[in-house]
């Protein structure tokens, strides 16, 4: 067998083209989760706690003065803490959502199909009928 040939098959086998589906969905589905964090939570948890943003909270590493964070990124080493944290609630909010997809799809999977109700048995053939009888009194 060739070399292409062999890759085609594969690169065609269900697995590797479920995995690819996989990462541009698991891609797309990161940049959701982003977003969610970003716009929506991360400004309330700011609001909660009288304006803090996250994204901002960092250590000077370089004798820095206090600027914002790309700012302080460009005159040196800076501990960027508030970014970490941020991206640890993504992870978290990440985890949680697959979690409870997970969750339900094993119920789902679960829970077992209605059975249906039971057929009337065939009639018997009528041959079959008759070697019954013929058998019934040859016992007699």
């Amino acid at each position: 067998m060739s070399f292409f040939s062999e890759f085609k098959e594969f690169a065609v086998k269900g697995n590797v083209v479920d995995l690819a589906v996989g990462v541009i969905i698991g891609g797309a589905f990161g940049k959701i989760v982003d977003s969610l964090v970003g716009d929506v939570i991360m400004p309330v948890i700011s609001k909660i706690f009288g304006g803090l943003d996250f994204s901002n909270y960092f250590i000077p590493l370089a004798g820095q003065t206090a600027a914002p964070l790309a700012e302080a990124k460009k005159a040196g080493a800076v501990l960027a803490y508030g970014s970490f944290v941020t991206v640890s609630l993504n992870f978290l909010i990440l985890a949680l959502v697959i979690f409870l997809m997970i969750k339900q799809i094993n119920r789902v999977k679960r829970e077992p199909a209605a059975a249906p109700a039971p057929a009337e048995p065939p009639a018997t053939p009528e041959d079959i009928q008759l070697l019954r009888e013929i058998r019934d009194s040859l016992k007699r």
